[in-house]
């Protein structure tokens, strides 16, 4: 496989750029340019400058005027940048204007994303769905890779050819072309393959039936942290834009007995490329068949009810909006501010106050996820013959036994039992002594 571009072998300095068009957009376009600046920053590249500018209409060579991209490559060439980032998304033509006027390197919001993707991903689904997203990218870019193929060769036999002979640049497009519909279609049967294996160990779970929770939030919230705390994995948990990008599931057990299956999944972030979010959907249809959900959001970040927004609509497309739904306001311990509690309690009147890293609100979110599942135990009372230890085991596997005795030939024991595995155990029940 090659890269999604050539570009040069280490970006260090980069000036975002975030265009804008309606004067009501303004205040959130510098909450994107600020967000941006954090995604950039997670590839390792210094961020040097950012312009956030208002065209008055949106103009086919650079989404801007002339005379407003000359004055972006100018600060981009005085403060020395090798790379011009922007938050809008670049058709591959306005790209290739963009180097051609800059002689820079030039990206935009999606190519960042798909390099931190690149770089994050562990399982093999994760890589293969990350591969797939950044071959489609790749895909309607290639004429420029090579472009320059043409011109070295400029002259050379062009005459003699009629014309009719194709330059250097044109036949590796056509290689690349092929390469990448290969490695598209490849990636394709892999993921598929790795679908079915998953689906099939889900099955398995669903089987046993037990329980189950997904983490959701905009990235960076706390999520893994919160993972962390509650069933003491031990996921990558760093202040940073996508820290994690695969699926973590843990068994914890519920204030009840009860055991629940727990898992961490991807972050989101608003304007995520369509293409990644159904790159991603194998990943994220953790949160589609969960029992419920819990929402975890950043008590701190000033733009908290639009990182909500951001997550119900990926949820909604995902078709997981009518999922039950435990909210958590994370990090409510470096909120000082009067106002800003009040305003947060508010707001999210129904939300735990928590601390994924103090381990503060932990209990209060076990008692959450119990309540969402109190119909599905009980507390049963069994006398159980010896010789069907097979039962006990299987108490002591999915139920949370109180307490066990022996009287004869028979094991007395009391469990609070999940519903899934109280029909299997009905016969023994017994009343309580």
């Amino acid at each position: 496989m090659f890269e999604v571009r050539q570009k040069p072998d280490m970006v260090e300095r980069a000036l975002l750029v975030r265009l804008y068009f309606d004067p009501r957009e303004e205040t959130e376009s510098e909450s994107l340019l600020a967000e941006l600046g954090e995604l950039v920053r997670t590839l390792g590249i210094e961020v040097v400058e950012s312009v956030l500018a208002r065209s008055r209409e949106m103009h086919k060579k650079f989404l801007c005027g002339t005379g407003k991209a000359d004055e972006i490559v100018a600060l981009a060439k005085a403060h020395e940048c090798d790379v011009i980032v922007f938050d809008n998304a670049l058709y591959p033509s306005q790209q290739r204007e963009w180097e051609k006027l800059a002689d820079l390197c030039v990206i935009d919001r999606e190519e960042v994303i798909l390099d931190i993707f690149a770089k994050r991903a562990q399982t093999k689904e994760a890589r293969l769905q990350v591969e797939l997203a950044r071959m489609q990218y790749a895909l309607p870019r290639l004429a420029r890779m090579w472009g320059h193929l043409d011109r070295e060769g400029a002259g050379s036999g062009g005459a003699a050819g009629g014309g009719a002979s194709r330059g250097m640049g044109e036949k590796q497009i056509e290689i690349d072309r092929r390469l990448a519909h290969l490695t598209i279609d490849r990636a394709k049967r892999e993921l598929e393959a790795v679908r079915k294996q998953r689906k099939t160990q889900r099955k398995e779970r669903e089987r046993l039936e037990t329980p189950h929770a997904a983490i959701v939030g905009y990235t960076n919230a706390g999520k893994s942290t919160l993972l962390n705390q509650l069933s003491g994995a031990e996921v990558l948990a760093k202040d940073m834009l996508f820290a994690t990008l695969d699926t973590t599931t843990r068994r914890i057990e519920l204030p009840d007995g009860q055991p629940l299956l727990l898992t961490d999944t991807v972050g989101f972030v608003r304007n995520l490329p369509h293409r990644l979010v159904e790159a991603f959907k194998a990943t994220l249809e953790e949160a589609v068949l969960a029992d419920f959900l819990i929402h975890v959001l950043d008590a701190t970040a000033p733009e908290i009810h639009r990182f909500h927004d951001t997550t119900l609509e990926v949820l909604k497309e995902l078709g997981a909006e009518d999922k039950r739904v435990v909210t958590v306001l994370n990090k409510i311990d470096a909120v000082t501010d009067p106002e800003a509690l009040a305003e947060l309690r508010l707001k999210f009147p129904d939300a735990i106050h928590a601390s994924a890293r103090s381990g503060m609100g932990m209990e209060e979110i076990l008692k959450a996820c119990t309540r969402e599942l109190a119909d599905r135990v009980r507390r049963q009372h069994y006398r159980i013959p010896q010789h069907r230890a097979d039962l006990v085991s299987l108490l002591h596997r999915d139920a949370k036994v109180l307490s066990t005795d022996y009287e004869g030939d028979d094991i007395l024991v009391s469990a609070v039992v999940p519903a899934a595995i109280s029909g299997r155990l009905e016969s023994f029940s017994t009343a309580p002594v």
